[in-house]
């Protein structure tokens, strides 16, 4: 099972010109609408002055979770291949944004389509894209005789530790690479009075 995505490390630039049309593309690490909105926000006022904010983003492993908008532009001009540059840098959890300004000329369809392509392969080009481990995260509760099977198995399978508690029993939340999932639960299961809740 691939439990490994691909993504950018931090925010990236990129340009391209066309006929004294501008064409500036920003991409953003995200992981949720709010932050797209955030991040959509901020250049809208930054670029008060643009006519058009085109953008696409996708979020999540499975690639179903993506939107694109031409902001104004004609029809699949330029959200369209905007996201075609997420799709062909295999990339996901990423935001890509392209603020034009119109330089008097028109481009016509091909011409709009050429610099929204452009622009976001060049922000995307200029983006360190790294690997990233796919997790879920789990909620064990068990009593304190159980501790020390607990944190063996949370040494052993290198697991990281998100939230602990303990009252009557323990609480204790951890994060494990999907590729392990099914071991460390079949291992936990084992362990006698311990229950386990997926969040």
């Amino acid at each position: 099972m691939n439990d490994t995505y691909l993504t950018i490390a931090s925010p990236a630039g990129g340009n391209y010109k066309d006929k004294g049309s501008r064409f500036i593309a920003k991409v953003f690490p995200v992981h949720t609408e709010e932050e797209v909105k955030e991040h959509l926000a901020s250049l809208k006022k930054e670029y008060y002055d643009a006519r058009h904010h085109c953008y696409a983003w996708m979020l999540g492993y499975d690639q179903t979770n993506y939107r694109f908008n031409d902001d104004g532009e004609p029809s699949g001009t330029a959200g369209r291949p905007i996201y075609g540059q997420i799709l062909s840098a295999g990339i996901t959890n990423v935001l890509v944004v392209v603020v034009r300004y119109f330089g008097g000329t028109k481009l016509g369809v091909r011409g709009l389509i050429n610099a929204y392509k452009c622009a976001s392969q060049h922000a995307i080009e200029n983006a360190e894209i790294v690997s990233r481990v796919r997790e879920n995260s789990h909620s064990i509760t068990f009593g304190y005789a159980c501790m020390n099977e607990v944190m063996k198995i949370i040494k052993d399978y290198n697991l990281s530790i998100t939230q602990q508690a303990s009252g009557m029993d323990c609480m204790l939340r951890f994060s494990v690479r999907m590729g392990l999932e099914a071991e460390v639960l079949s291992q936990l299961n084992k362990i006698q009075g311990l229950s386990i809740i997926k969040n």
